[in-house]
């Protein structure tokens, strides 16, 4: 049997619609991908971050989102590590024993799964301004080790985002629910058993 030869106009035209059909499935398959990720709303209502802290140097705080919320995340140094206990005498909860401010794995003198990571969200415990990062010694006062100072009315944060005595705020900062992925993987949102923040 021969080979039928074909119009070169019908090959053309075979060849321009094919381009066209794909061009246009690939259209179409855009916006069925892009469903699949969860909406700023859905981010917002309570979705789960994942935040790659890899980059993230010794001393350094990265901010993020997360429900609407600041998240803080700052990787410690063995300095700021060793400056949590020099505080605790002049802190509220220095054991963080209140339960709601914080997962039972971050019930801890550092108040994280790893000491040299803290995650924090970061709205002041009075009336929910945003404190300031005060990260360094002695940029408070000759005694400050470190931490969140809170300018609307004066509340102050250790370097683990526990409340010292006497200042408006009641309570530690929250430590929202996370785990994490990989050792430069955390994802905000979610305990390390899987369970999603309430």
């Amino acid at each position: 049997m021969g080979k039928k030869n074909v119009d070169p106009q019908r090959r053309m035209l075979l060849q321009l619609t094919t381009a066209v059909g794909a061009v246009g499935a690939g259209f179409a398959a855009v916006p069925f991908v892009s469903s699949m990720t969860p909406s700023a709303r859905a981010r917002a209502a309570g979705a789960p971050v994942e935040v790659d802290i890899s980059g993230i140097r010794p001393g350094e705080l990265r901010p993020v989102e997360w429900r609407g919320k600041p998240v803080w995340i700052l990787r410690r140094t063995p300095e700021m590590l060793a400056s949590l206990a020099t505080v605790q005498p002049h802190l509220v909860d220095p054991k963080s024993q209140v339960k709601e401010q914080q997962p039972d794995y971050a019930q801890n003198e550092t108040r994280s799964i790893k000491p040299e990571v803290l995650v924090v969200v970061g709205i002041c415990t009075h009336l929910g301004c945003s404190p300031k990062r005060e990260l360094e010694k002695g940029t408070i006062s000759s005694d400050w080790e470190g931490g969140f100072f809170c300018p609307c009315h004066g509340s102050k944060f250790d370097l683990a985002g526990r409340v010292y005595k006497d200042v408006p705020a009641p309570k530690n900062l929250e430590v929202p629910k996370h785990t994490y992925l990989s050792d430069s993987r955390i994802l905000i949102g979610v305990d390390p058993k899987g369970k999603g923040a309430a």
